[in-house]
């Protein structure tokens, strides 16, 4: 893949207006500082979709979507970064000089090229066989037909039908020009290693062109309609090739991305004819997985556009199977799953031309199942009332709840087990945690799938306000930041749990240090640059303030540090490019720091009513925050210490008052940072 040089794309942000491109997609409407509108990635009626010019960052406060320009085109459009800077690039006139490729790379590139070439031909040739040769009107548009297909569905899908010839494709493409190995590689036609013959790999078939998300057709499935013994198989998908990889393509998502954006939701269904059924029937935010195992490549798709998934199966054994193969892999991602299991004997396809449109989505509201219920109910049906069975049943139960990489969500399922088992959830909890330890590689590895089962204790790094001990830090690493995956969405223990060192125990940030940690970061990423006094900018001030203090919250360690390598390289943090980190946490952290719903009214000015604005108090800002991270730090402490007091042997008098008189001192401490902020001491 050829690189597009940064100095290019530092131009194309240089030229890229935020409000201009979001203007292209909803109407912007100003107020206060910033814009604002229906946000275009989920259904609203009051605008809660921010775009902010100055700081180049746009925010929905209601799905929270956010990020820069780049991000905008990539979440409205589902592309890749690279597409995105050149979609910005043809908007704003900026040629893109790729880098030079290799003789090696520009072949690849010229390989696959005339793969895509190729396949759009034959695209085209199988559409005019369906709607103009006499074969493909009188079996392929009349099967079409039958199905309940119109012509609109048919044309948006651009169905098509291959001539029950040997060689059609195969003479027809050669007569336009095109290379045979082109033919072989996209898998069009056969070359029999017997004898060198070439033939067509479709034949008297209903042809569905598979796009990848950009809408570039990368392959086809089809469907026989004869019913002799040579028909071979039902249905025939290309094999794959450098531009068709089945686990990378869902069937249908380049007609249902809009729609699953806008819906929150993705149906996911088995065929071909499930997915036009459905959109035909005003269900369009469903795709396919085309028969084939659902892969994490094909969930990583999903979560492109939505983080919900209803799974719509057959009632049948083969279908609750597959519903059961599809459920792990899902929730391992991430993302929220529901089921819907058909009456045996019919697929969404078949069901939504027996009862209607109106009546199959009253049925998909009415039995939609969270996979806990589905998978309880399923299992513990299986189960009976053999105690042998049940017990294994709640272990499978237990084996999908931990792949879920949410711990609040593994918290609520856990509850909602132990409910549906009438099992204690302490005894869940304590055979899940054997679980992991059983299945986890390491236990580094195990950690961040472990539910919250007690209270983190033990001694750890010392604290600079006091020089006593305080609870480890674990998850922000010696060198940096902390180890996330790139692009991850960002998950509910980004602000708030951290890892224990045993790996399946977790502890919970209390609120106020989370909010106290949090101020600090928003006053760097808002002011950096801001003089307070002596010339020192609020950025240094802060940085230099907490330099050996370490934040407990993950997310808000990693920006402080990212801020601080900023700092050091000579530089102000700046959120305009901060916001293009590659990890999605980071960025929806910055964003949300950056961006406030609130502005004050102008009639404040019109009445002459005069507020003070936080810039004019951002030494009084700073100096408060710094004392309620002390304060934070100190009261810590003091609950250790209590603890320790509690743990201590009676007898040991000299211990005891040895920790007595710590505690006085922090004790002390604490109310002199209290009255420093106006705190009144209840205690």
């Amino acid at each position: 893949m050829a690189l597009i040089p940064k100095e290019t794309i530092d131009q194309v942000l240089h030229y890229a207006d935020i409000v201009e491109v979001v203007g292209d997609f909803v109407t912007l409407k100003k107020k206060g500082q910033n814009l604002w509108a229906c946000c275009p990635f989920h259904h609203e009626k009051s605008p809660s979709f921010s775009v902010a010019p100055a700081k180049g960052i746009y925010k929905c406060f209601g799905c929270g979507k956010a990020g820069d320009v780049v991000r905008f085109v990539m979440d409205v459009e589902g592309a890749s970064y690279p597409e995105a800077i050149k979609w910005l690039a043809k908007k704003y006139g900026v040629e893109i000089k790729e880098e030079e490729k290799t003789p090696e790379q520009q072949l690849a590139q010229n390989e696959r090229d005339s793969q895509f070439i190729v396949s759009d031909w034959a695209k085209n040739r199988y559409k005019k066989l369906l709607q103009e040769s006499e074969e493909g009107e009188s079996i392929g548009w009349a099967y079409l037909k039958e199905r309940g297909l119109n012509q609109a569905t048919i044309e948006t899908f651009e169905l098509g039908y291959s001539l029950d010839k040997w060689d059609d494709v195969l003479t027809e493409a050669q007569q336009a020009g095109f290379d045979v190995k082109y033919l072989e590689k996209t898998g069009l036609v056969i070359k029999r290693e017997e004898d060198g013959r070439r033939y067509d790999r479709f034949r008297g078939r209903v042809m569905f062109p598979i796009h990848n998300v950009s809408g570039r057709v990368v392959g086809f499935g089809a469907r026989t309609l004869r019913r002799d013994e040579k028909a071979g198989a039902k249905y025939l998908n290309s094999p794959e090739s450098e531009i068709y990889h089945k686990s990378d393509v869902l069937y249908g998502l380049y007609q249902a991305k809009q729609s699953i954006r806008q819906e929150e939701l993705c149906y996911l269904v088995e065929g071909y004819l499930d997915v036009i059924s459905l959109y035909q029937g005003g269900v369009k935010n469903v795709v396919a997985s085309s028969g084939t195992s659902l892969t994490e490549g094909q969930i990583r798709l999903i979560a492109r556009y939505t983080d919900n998934v209803t799974v719509l199966y057959d009632g049948d054994a083969a279908g609750v199977k597959a519903a059961l193969r599809g459920l792990d892999i899902i929730l391992e991602n991430g993302l929220n799953v529901r089921v819907v299991l058909f009456p045996d004997g019919d697929d969404p396809d078949s069901y939504i031309r027996k009862v209607g449109d109106a009546r199959f989505r009253k049925f998909v509201e009415e039995q939609s199942q969270d996979f806990i219920t589905f998978k309880t109910q399923l299992v513990a049906r299986e189960a009976a009332q053999d105690p042998v069975k049940k017990a294994e049943a709640i272990r499978e139960v237990l084996q999908s709840i931990a792949k879920v990489p949410d711990p609040l969500k593994r918290q609520v399922f856990l509850q909602q087990t132990s409910m549906a088992f009438h099992i204690d959830e302490q005894v869940l909890i304590s055979e899940y945690n054997k679980l992991v330890k059983q299945t986890a590689p390491g236990p580094r590895a195990a950690s961040s799938n472990a539910p919250s089962a007690r209270p983190h204790s033990g001694g750890g790094s010392r604290s600079p306000s006091t020089g006593q001990h305080a609870p480890s830090q674990t998850v922000v690493t010696p060198t940096g930041l902390s180890q996330r995956p790139a692009d991850d969405a960002m998950p509910d223990e980004a602000y708030g749990i951290m890892e224990d060192e045993s790996g399946y125990e977790t502890e919970t940030i209390p609120d106020v240090q989370m909010s106290v940690e949090r101020e600090i970061v928003r006053l760097v990423l808002n002011y950096p640059a801001q003089p307070l006094h002596e010339g020192v900018s609020v950025a240094a001030y802060l940085l230099g303030q907490t330099d050996e203090t370490p934040f407990r919250t993950p997310i808000f360690a990693d920006l402080l540090h990212l801020c601080r390598e900023t700092l050091a390289e000579g530089k102000f943090p700046d959120a305009r490019e901060l916001v293009r980190h590659h990890r999605a946490d980071i960025r929806a952290a910055i964003s949300d720091l950056v961006t406030d719903p609130w502005e004050l009214s102008p009639n404040w000015i019109t009445h002459s009513i005069y507020v003070p604005r936080e810039i004019d108090l951002l030494q009084q800002a700073c100096d408060n925050a710094i004392l309620r991270l002390n304060k934070c730090n100190v009261e810590r402490e003091l609950g250790d210490c209590l603890a320790a007091m509690n743990e201590l042997d009676p007898s040991n008098i000299e211990e005891y008052l040895a920790q007595m008189a710590i505690y006085k001192s922090l004790k002390q401490l604490d109310m002199q940072l209290a009255g420093l902020l106006g705190t009144i001491i209840s205690r």
